[in-house]
C-alpha cells in the first residue's frame, strides 16, 4: 500500500492509502465528498534499522486489521531468585 496526498479546494490536505499505481487524478474528499486532486510532494524516506523498520511494519498492520483474541492468555509466573545479599545475613 502507498500513501497518496489530495487536496480539496474546500478542506485542505489529505492522504489515502491505495494500491500502488492505482491512484487517480481526482479523489473524492472525505469531507465534503467534492473533487480532489491529487499533489506530489517529497517521500518520506528515513534509514532506519531492520529491527525498527518490522516494528513499524507490525504496527501499521495493528492499526488497520487488530488481531482478535478470543479470551485471555494464562498467566505466566516468573520464579523468583532470591536476592544474593539475602544469603549473607546472619540467621536466627
Amino acid at each position: 500500500m502507498a500513501t497518496y496526498e489530495y487536496l480539496c479546494s474546500r478542506c485542505g490536505a489529505f492522504d489515502v492509502k491505495l494500491e500502488i499505481g492505482t491512484a487517480p487524478r481526482a479523489y473524492g474528499c472525505p469531507v465534503c465528498a467534492g473533487a480532489a486532486r491529487r499533489v506530489y510532494s517529497s517521500p518520506g524516506l528515513s534509514l532506519t534499522s531492520n529491527a525498527v523498520a518490522a516494528l513499524h511494519v507490525r504496527e501499521e498492520q495493528a492499526r488497520e486489521a487488530p488481531a482478535v483474541v478470543s479470551r485471555v492468555p494464562p498467566r505466566r509466573r516468573v520464579p523468583r531468585h532470591p536476592h544474593p545479599a539475602l544469603s549473607r545475613l546472619p540467621r536466627l
